[in-house]
């Protein structure tokens, strides 16, 4: 009788169990089947409810745990849909759509070698698998763009490193090492915008991410916003202490701001020579970062041009608008430097691009004062005609014109080559010319403001020819006991 009803304990006991457990094969059954309907309208949230369920009711089922990775997939979760997938091989590793998603979503996380693996399992146990054949090769090509891309970042060729990146990405959109190599590229090429906009969905994802910390800074050091990128760069440092990239740029970073820094106080205190040696210290910090390293090439050309080396001064200007030719301040000191040495056409052309760029009142006159000196600079100069500095005095010119006319009188040069008599005779009339203008406070005022001299009433030689004329006039100045115009040896 003991015997008996021990049994029956435990038959009662047993009974429910298979009960329940068919009642939940069923039960998971209905839940995959409402899960599937609302796949098939594309609600995948609620398909992934449902597969979940049926997933809890009968958790060995691998066709579940497959019908939950690809809803996953749909919603974009591709790492958790990864460990759906690879639970339902491991569940029944004859399961081809197991494969094939798990071999597709280490893909889209960018693992392209996991993904052959899975993919070539797939065509294992079915050799005609189009899908397998075909994701096959896109793996293989998501490893051949990894490879050119890693070739061309060491040679700098950072439009095809983003180009290659674009390729990648299109079979494997949710990769961050991609998306990464992408935006610091970007950064590299100065595509800071486009650079930040990668980063920052990235970091909408996941704020820790040391590397997405990392291009944000870059953007921000590139851009000349060094304590903003300082801060990132720390950032990125606490998420990862070993991250190579972010502690190099950390510390020129750093090294850059303070030797800049130490060159602006000694330019201001008037220390030209120590302010250029520590400008061109910082310009070896980090040949990568344009924007600073223009500004600090500008500085050093205002520096070389307090020392008065205005051509050391006007090649740093043209590096500085080389790397950052929207950099105004550079032009405008160029121009300024240009104008120095009286190369006004070059000057007119930094100013027409400044004005062109900043219609200022004040740029527009620097540019109309840079058009009348090359106006002026097309005329003879009268000046150095006669040998005399623009600030020379009456008597100063007056001298030089006595000097210079009986250098070049064509009665010293009579027994010279033909040749020679015609240019020593042109050289006299431009003498005589020189001086008309310049000892005639009128006509001087309007040559020096620029003003044409060939209007009514100024014409400077009136009916009488230059031989004629000059010699007149040179007799006028030289007349007297101490005459000696004519006294040739």
């Amino acid at each position: 009788m003991a015997a008996a009803a021990e049994c029956d304990v435990v038959m009662a006991a047993t009974e429910p169990e298979l009960l329940d457990d068919e009642e939940a094969k069923r039960e998971a059954e209905t839940f995959k089947e409402q899960g599937n309907a609302y796949y098939a309208k594309k609600d995948y949230n609620e398909a992934y409810n449902y597969y979940t369920k049926a997933i809890d009711m009968c958790p060995k089922n691998a066709s579940y745990y497959g019908n939950r990775a690809a809803t996953l997939m749909m919603l974009g979760r591709f790492r958790e849909a990864l460990g759906d997938a690879q639970q339902s091989v491991r569940l029944d590793d004859s399961f081809v759509r197991g494969h094939l998603r798990e071999g597709k979503c280490h893909l889209s996380l960018g693992n392209a070698m996991a993904a052959c693996r899975s993919f070539q399992r797939a065509l294992e146990l079915d050799h005609k698998n189009a899908q397998a054949q075909q994701e096959f090769k896109n793996a293989n090509a998501v490893m051949e763009y990894e490879k050119i891309a890693e070739a061309d970042f060491e040679k700098r060729d950072f439009r095809k490193v983003v180009f290659c990146m674009d390729r990648a990405l299109e079979f494997a959109p949710a990769c961050h090492r991609f998306k990464i190599l992408k935006a610091e590229c970007l950064a590299m090429l100065g595509r800071y915008p486009e650079a930040q906009s990668v980063a920052s969905d990235i970091l909408r994802m996941d704020s820790t991410n040391a590397d997405a910390l990392y291009v944000r800074g870059l953007c921000l050091y590139y851009e000349d916003c060094i304590e903003k990128a300082v801060q990132f760069f720390i950032q990125a440092l606490r998420m990862a202490p070993d991250h190579e990239k972010a502690c190099i740029a950390c510390r020129n970073a750093k090294a850059l701001k303070a030797k800049k820094e130490d060159g602006n106080k000694a330019f201001k205190e008037g220390n030209y020579k120590l302010a250029y040696e520590l400008y061109t210290e910082a310009l070896g910090i980090d040949p990568n970062n344009i924007k600073t390293n223009a500004k600090l090439y500008c500085n050093r050309g205002t520096v070389n041009s307090k020392l008065r080396k205005l051509d050391d001064a006007i090649e740093d200007c043209t590096n500085a608008v080389k790397l950052d030719d929207t950099y105004i301040k550079a032009y405008l000191r160029r121009a300024q430097c240009y104008m120095d040495t009286e190369q006004y056409e070059e000057a007119v052309r930094d100013y027409e691009k400044v004005y062109q760029t900043e219609k200022t009142k004040e740029h527009k006159q620097l540019l109309k004062n840079a058009q009348l000196e090359l106006k002026k600079s097309k005329r003879k100069d009268y000046y150095k005609i006669l040998g005399v500095d623009k600030n020379a005095s009456e008597d100063e010119i007056k001298k030089a014109y006595r000097k210079r006319a009986l250098m070049h009188h064509p009665d010293r040069h009579s027994g010279a080559s033909a040749e020679v008599q015609k240019e020593e005779e042109k050289k006299f009339k431009e003498v005589g010319e020189a001086f008309t203008i310049l000892s005639d406070p009128k006509k001087k005022t309007r040559y020096d403001s620029g003003q044409d001299l060939d209007e009514e009433g100024m014409n400077m030689g009136g009916d009488c020819g230059m031989l004629e004329c000059f010699p007149k006039m040179l007799q006028r100045e030289t007349s007297g006991p101490g005459n000696f115009f004519f006294q040739f040896g």
